[in-house]
């Protein structure tokens, strides 16, 4: 066996001691999640005007299920973050590991921003244009399931989504992006967020407008922020030189 292969067994076992730590934390998080379900659930339909009901004795189980998964992965974001820089960290130079570690807070607080903004923002908007449709013509009625799903999908995306500068900077201090290239392709990466937030929306165009505008700013947000960190990666080259 020549050192290449050595190294390269090397490198999968430190990503598979990464990925156990990862799995770990998320296990444990959704043990803790599950034990204070009633807690989150009771939290997420205060204020409720209508009674949510269940088809069968599985939608229980259900919900049980996903709120403490997402639970779960909220949490589990700064160690999955943290161990992904770990398992980089010996690429870095000692400069890099200090900037990028600070990346690991700031993703974690941009996530937890991102769901905010859909569950205070984007959710009450769409959730009452949605009904003000119905009008006198329908008897409300809402399964917990089919509630829920809706109420996923109009915000936990925007906890991911809002990420995106942050891992923007960080793909750009490992020289891996720059700004000129997301300039470059600017058109497409619009297109793919639109895309990206047709798919994530219910299928009405106010519900497309209110997340396509947010995600355009992200995006030229981060190409700004991009553009910092790459000018001060060149002056420190500069310096070096």
């Amino acid at each position: 066996m020549n050192n290449h292969e050595m190294d390269l067994i090397g490198h999968f076992e430190e990503l598979r001691k990464r990925l156990i730590y990862i799995l770990g934390t998320f296990i444990l998080l959704f043990i803790l999640s599950f034990v204070f379900v009633q807690d989150i659930y009771n939290f997420l339909v205060q204020g409720l005007e209508v009674k949510l009901a269940i088809l069968g004795p599985s939608d229980i189980l259900w919900v049980y299920l996903i709120l403490s998964c997402i639970c779960a992965i909220s949490g589990t974001i700064p160690m999955a973050a943290y161990q992904i820089w770990l398992f980089v960290r010996p690429a870095l130079k000692a400069a890099e590991r200090k900037i990028t570690l600070a990346y690991i807070p700031a993703l974690f607080i941009l996530f937890l921003v991102g769901i905010c903004f859909g569950y205070f923002v984007i959710f009450p908007m769409v959730y009452k244009f949605l009904l003000s449709l119905s009008a006198d013509m329908f008897m409300t009625f809402f399964t917990t399931e089919k509630y829920f799903r809706f109420l996923i999908h109009t915000t936990l995306p925007f906890g991911f989504l809002f990420e995106l500068p942050v891992i923007i900077m960080f793909l750009t201090s490992l020289g891996v992006l720059n700004p000129y290239r997301l300039q470059k392709i600017r058109k497409y990466s619009y297109f793919g967020l639109i895309v990206t937030a047709v798919i994530i929306t219910p299928p009405d165009l106010l519900s497309d407008i209110l997340v396509v505008i947010p995600l355009l700013f992200l995006y030229e947000c981060s190409v700004l922020l991009s553009k910092v960190v790459y000018r001060r990666k060149q002056r420190q080259l500069n310096l070096a030189a």
